[in-house]
């Protein structure tokens, strides 16, 4: 069974490479490599294909199996990465993030239905990688957060996940789409390996921050907002191990394509919350360097806490995170970057 992984060369995707192939599927990329790394691919000994999701051609070839990369072997299922992902960005190029994550995605899904017709059976099934961005900021009475709460993205990142998530599901009933969305919250850590992990440039995410900042790459790290009503008045979030991210996709797609049910969309997170002060404690713990801190203003649209409900991948997929704890996630992401520099 051949998989096609679009984003597959970036830091989810990558690690979702690897847990397919561990599984016994072949894997093909599709990646622009506009985030993306070619490097990552030739590591985990994959074919990659350098192109754009939205390049309907392109998509017809690789999903019959066209393609002088695959040897003949049409794709059976994606697991679809492949979107920019920078809030910040997103509220300055709104029209680059529908182009590139709607516009794209809908190429996507047409190639999807059209495939499946000309096989005389169902469209190809769709693993979808989604956001808990598409919540927006949640009432402090719904967290954890679970699947039914109300979606009310706050930038154009979140709205454009949450486009693509509708489509998904207004194909899945009109055509049979089989599919499943993954909302996951904050990804973390790096394969514990030590040869793939978070490679953004430039980089938002705040374990890799604070490790970069007590590397000097980076200077002080800047915490936005000191005066939230939480435990140290910092921001608090749920991180979850990229690792375990991977397993998921890998079970949703072992469900979807063995007994597919109807609603599969899932909550990806530990349950345990952090504050930014309580990681970067656990940093200087591990790593036995002090962290320069330099506290800002809040910014616009940061919740105060984001924390989920993850029971429902773990009843319908048997879904059990490995690598749960914080100082699992940070120690990993650590050998990684201590790799690197």
């Amino acid at each position: 069974m051949t998989i096609l992984v679009t984003g597959g060369a970036g830091y989810i995707g990558s690690h979702a490479v690897r847990a397919l192939q561990a599984s016994g599927y072949e894997v093909l990329v599709l990646d622009n490599l506009v985030y993306g790394h070619r490097s990552t691919t030739e590591s985990l000994g994959v074919n990659l294909v350098v192109g754009q999701v939205g390049d309907r051609q392109l998509l017809q070839t690789i999903l019959r199996g066209n393609h002088p990369l695959q040897e003949g072997s049409q794709i059976d299922a994606v697991m679809h990465f492949a979107a920019y992902a920078y809030v910040g960005e997103s509220t300055k190029e709104p029209a680059k993030y529908y182009r590139n994550n709607v516009g794209d995605s809908m190429v996507l899904l047409e190639a999807l239905l059209e495939e499946g017709k000309r096989r005389g059976g169902t469209p190809i099934p769709l693993v979808f990688s989604s956001t808990c961005a598409t919540y927006g900021i949640p009432d402090p009475q719904h967290i954890p957060i679970n699947e039914n709460c109300e979606q009310r993205p706050i930038n154009p990142y979140g709205h454009s996940k949450l486009m693509i998530e509708q489509m998904i599901k207004d194909i899945g009933q009109s055509d049979q789409l089989p599919y499943c969305i993954f909302r996951y919250f904050n990804a973390a850590g790096a394969h514990p390996l030590g040869d793939l992990g978070e490679d953004h440039n430039p980089e938002t995410h705040l374990i890799p921050l604070i490790l970069q900042s007590i590397s000097d790459q980076k200077g002080s790290l800047e915490v936005y907002g000191t005066d939230y009503d939480t435990r140290d008045g910092t921001c608090i979030r749920d991180y979850i191990h990229v690792c375990d991210l991977a397993d998921a996709h890998l079970l949703g797609l072992q469900k979807m394509m063995t007994n597919r049910s109807d609603n599969m969309i899932y909550n990806l997170g530990t349950g345990n919350g952090y504050t930014v002060n309580e990681v970067i404690q656990a940093v200087e713990s591990i790593t036995q360097r002090k962290v320069p801190v330099k506290p800002q203003q809040r910014r616009a649209g940061d919740p105060p806490i984001l924390v989920a409900s993850a029971d429902k991948a773990r009843n319908e997929l048997g879904w059990l995170p490995k690598y749960s704890s914080l100082e699992t996630m940070i120690k990993h992401a650590w050998e990684w970057h201590r790799r690197r520099i």
